[in-house]
């Protein structure tokens, strides 16, 4: 191969930076934003009735102190208390093959809570949010169907949190 085969590369610096900073005007004119959680009204809170190292409880004590919001042990000096009534995760077989190989699961997340003031008045009656996901499952690859089972179950947990976050946002205590 001579260079007389080569063509020559022409470099436009500035061409680059140039699309870059229409795409971030185009962008900011049409009143793009990134969704932030809701805001919450108050200030201090206990998580109760959560099992020791529950997921969910650290994923909601991690959303709440992004906001600020202090969490509390006695409920009584906390504005509000969400009381966990169960938080559960479920995994039953949904289709099997003839030999008795599971071939489709399904995980459910189950939560129940409630939610009061530290003095006991209701603010948010017994509620419950139950997600469920479909897993189609396979022997050979059982240990990628794990991992798939796990983030399967940290989708619907966050999903959980925001949901619940919506929740105590609402609530003016």
């Amino acid at each position: 191969m001579s260079s007389s085969d080569l063509l020559p590369v022409v470099h436009f610096p500035g061409r680059r930076q140039a699309l870059a900073a229409a795409a971030a005007l185009l962008l900011a004119g049409c009143g793009f934003e990134l969704r932030a959680p809701p805001k919450v009204r108050f200030s201090s809170i206990t998580l109760a009735g959560f099992a020791p190292r529950s997921p969910l409880a650290e994923a909601l004590r991690h959303s709440l102190q992004a906001q600020q919001v202090r969490i509390v042990e006695p409920p009584a000096t906390a504005e509000v208390v969400l009381l966990a009534i169960d938080d559960v995760r479920e995994r039953s077989v949904v289709a099997s093959t003839a030999a008795a190989q599971v071939r489709d699961l399904q995980l459910r997340l189950r939560f129940n809570f409630r939610v009061q003031t530290g003095t006991g008045r209701e603010l948010i009656p017994r509620a419950e949010l139950l997600l469920a996901r479909d897993l189609s499952y396979s022997e050979v690859a059982a240990l990628a169907k794990e991992y798939e089972e796990g983030e399967l179950y940290r989708e619907m947990q966050d999903n959980v949190v925001v949901q619940v976050m919506r929740r105590l946002a609402a609530i003016n205590p």
